[in-house]
């Protein structure tokens, strides 16, 4: 196999970013009006990774758990934030439900994996760790963020068809129960739909880069299959939770509905629990 991935210049870095005049080019003449935004993005994606380059080379040096831990919790902060920015409403609390959802789930799923599969010692070792991590958190909260606006949408639009039911009778969960589960249905299709197209389609991130520093493509398939299950697995765990949170918080323990907690984004929320 190879010596390891050709070294990048900054010259070349820089030459790279003309690829990106397509796109603005592409943009000005069609009048888009993207123009701006890909311009900001691009420079707000080189600056944000060449800045945590540094900080994981850093870290990676340290070996310190009270350092790992507290950048792992600042990823599932920023997560949960980028989760809920992307839904069309929020009530008191969503941040916390977001945050607790997808930490939880990729805690739980990442740590499995370092210590019950990889079997890295230690299991807390920040070259595994830390981009395992990023994956998984990465892959959930946009499965988080399409569970959560799932749900508070077919729960405002079938309003009518809610009360009905609570009105005959029926409990919060016997109303509810198609609403929740179309919600997780939705969020885990995309994650399927990767998964089925996986090798065939698309060559994922960590395998390609695996076998550009001359790992054999047999292990490093090994290592994406390993990764792909985590990234369903933690997908499925943090949109049941955030789903179930915001079920219980959109109606009562006595069988009502409680939309009015519900505020769109354009309108500003008298109480905003972080």
């Amino acid at each position: 196999m190879g010596t390891g991935a050709i070294a990048i210049s900054n010259g070349q870095l820089a030459a790279s970013a003309s690829l990106i005049l397509l796109n603005i080019v592409l943009s000005m003449g069609l009048r888009l009006g993207l123009g701006r935004s890909l311009l900001l993005a691009s420079v707000r994606m080189v600056v944000q990774l060449l800045l945590i380059g540094q900080v994981l080379q850093w870290l990676f040096l340290q070996q310190n758990p009270g350092l790992i831990l507290a950048l792992s919790l600042l990823m599932a902060l920023m997560a949960s934030l980028a989760a809920v920015h992307r839904t069309r409403h929020r009530f008191a609390g969503i941040y916390w439900q977001s945050f607790l959802s997808i930490t939880a789930s990729a805690a739980l799923v990442t740590g499995l994996a370092m210590a019950g599969i990889i079997r890295v010692q230690p299991w807390t070792t920040a070259q595994y760790w830390i981009p395992l991590l990023g994956m998984v958190l990465g892959n959930t909260l946009n499965a988080i963020s399409l569970g959560l606006d799932t749900l508070m949408e077919r729960m405002l639009s079938q309003r009518a068809i809610l009360e009905c039911a609570l009105s005959l009778g029926a409990s919060r969960w016997e109303a509810c129960r198609p609403q929740v589960r179309e919600a997780i249905r939705v969020a885990m299709i995309p994650t399927i739909n990767s998964m089925m197209v996986m090798g065939l389609v698309s060559l994922p991130g960590m395998m390609t880069g695996q076998i550009l520093e001359g790992a054999l493509p047999s292990a490093a398939v090994r290592y994406q299959i390993v990764i792909l299950f985590m990234i369903a697995s933690a997908t499925a765990l943090g949109v049941t939770a955030i789903v179930a949170l915001a079920y219980l918080h959109l109606t009562s323990p006595q069988h009502h509905l409680r939309l009015d907690r519900l505020q769109r984004l354009d309108q500003p929320m008298r109480k905003r629990i972080l």
